[in-house]
């Protein structure tokens, strides 16, 4: 592990056409992983359009890591169903972080940069990064892997900024 860079904090917002794994239905979690870095979401019970609602911080260093995340379906008699896995680096928002910074800009609103669906994503749609209430925001929508369907909708918040600009030489 690198350079420590700042603080993300990560919103795990919602489920769509999740799979099913149980009787009709799924009781969904999602387990999110940054380097050393666990948390873990409540369960949501038959639904498989969850909505969690729930924020999780963690440390983020240089290199920028890959954020990851599993879903599952919570049984209580065996081991719990696999729903689906995605990723997504975090040096796009990093950078973009940076570039901000160097440019000074800070109008409300500010789209930073955009981000395309490619191998270092599992991106379901491009997604913007943008300067909203003094922080790098980005919002995203992740296409679960290894299954049928379903997709995780995240809101992605980059803080302590001066902790990303590089270096004087």
């Amino acid at each position: 592990m690198g350079d420590k860079l700042g603080q993300i904090k990560v919103t795990v917002i919602k489920g769509r056409r999740l799979v099913i794994r149980d009787f009709k239905t799924s009781d969904p979690y999602v387990i999110l992983k940054l380097g050393n870095q666990t948390a873990k979401t409540k369960v949501i019970n038959s639904c498989l359009n969850p909505v969690w609602n729930e924020e999780f911080c963690f440390t983020i260093s240089e290199p920028a890591e890959v954020l990851k995340l599993e879903v599952f379906d919570k049984d209580h008699f065996k081991a719990d169903d696999e729903m689906g896995t995605a990723h997504l680096s975090l040096q796009p928002l990093v950078a973009a972080a940076r570039l901000r910074t160097i440019l000074g800009v800070a109008s409300e609103g500010t789209t930073l940069r955009k981000v395309i669906p490619n191998k270092d994503n599992c991106l379901a749609i491009d997604s913007s990064i943008s300067w909203v209430n003094g922080e790098v925001v980005q919002d995203v929508w992740l296409r679960l892997c290894d299954v049928e369907s379903g997709d995780i909708e995240l809101k992605i918040k980059l803080s302590d900024l001066s902790c990303v600009v590089p270096a004087s030489t």
